[in-house]
């Protein structure tokens, strides 16, 4: 398969870390961002950052910021939606996207190999991670071909759950275990940023 591309998730409003950027944040002196993308890069042909405001607060990283096309935060399938409308445009050799959260430093390395494997197995065009009893919808594997029919269901249909529009193809999931620690723990809390750090020293 060829490598899909990956994109950035970072166009929430952060209300439970106090507003701002959550991937700005720091995580053992480097921002969130720095760590996801040292993870992802690998793993795609290239990357696009979804965020809205203003792009050029993220402009050290040398990356397209594409905002959301569909308005008022929809969410993270209006991230999605935008990187279809992006591979249109700027990268038509494009067929598949994985998008993962920025607020996730630790995703697995091969998130995308076996977001694949499970995918063809399943026989599904769809896949997302899952770590434990929890499914990860925002760490995703999408397929171009399905830009016109998200685009309907947001615009027209005004849906916002990644479940209920995933539910209509069909969706496999990869599993990873949870210990020694959840490879997609997220920092949504100040409080999470601890925890963080305690994650990263042990993998230090």
């Amino acid at each position: 398969m060829t490598e899909p591309l990956g994109v950035l998730l970072a166009g929430g409003l952060a209300r439970r870390m106090g507003g701002g950027d959550k991937p700005l944040r720091l995580l053992a002196g480097r921002p969130i961002l720095d760590h996801v993308i040292e993870r992802l890069r690998p793993q795609c042909c290239d990357l696009v950052l979804n965020a809205n405001g203003d792009p050029d607060r993220f402009k050290a990283y040398g990356l397209p910021v594409i905002a959301d096309t569909v308005p008022d935060y929809a969410g993270p399938l209006a991230g999605v939606l935008a990187a279809m409308d992006y591979c249109a445009t700027h990268r038509p050799d494009v067929t598949d996207l994985v998008s993962v959260a920025t607020d996730s430093p630790f995703l697995p390395l091969d998130l995308v190999e076996r977001l694949q494997q499970a995918r063809t197995q399943a026989k599904t065009p769809l896949a997302c991670a899952q770590s434990g009893e929890q499914v990860q919808p925002p760490f995703g594997l999408w397929p171009v071909s399905l830009r016109d029919a998200l685009r309907e269901a947001l615009m027209v249909e005004g849906l916002r759950k990644i479940d209920l529009w995933t539910a209509r193809y069909g969706i496999a999931t990869a599993l990873w275990p949870q210990t020694p620690f959840d490879p997609f723990f997220n920092a949504n809390r100040p409080d999470d940023l601890e925890e963080a750090e305690r994650i990263y020293a042990s993998q230090s």
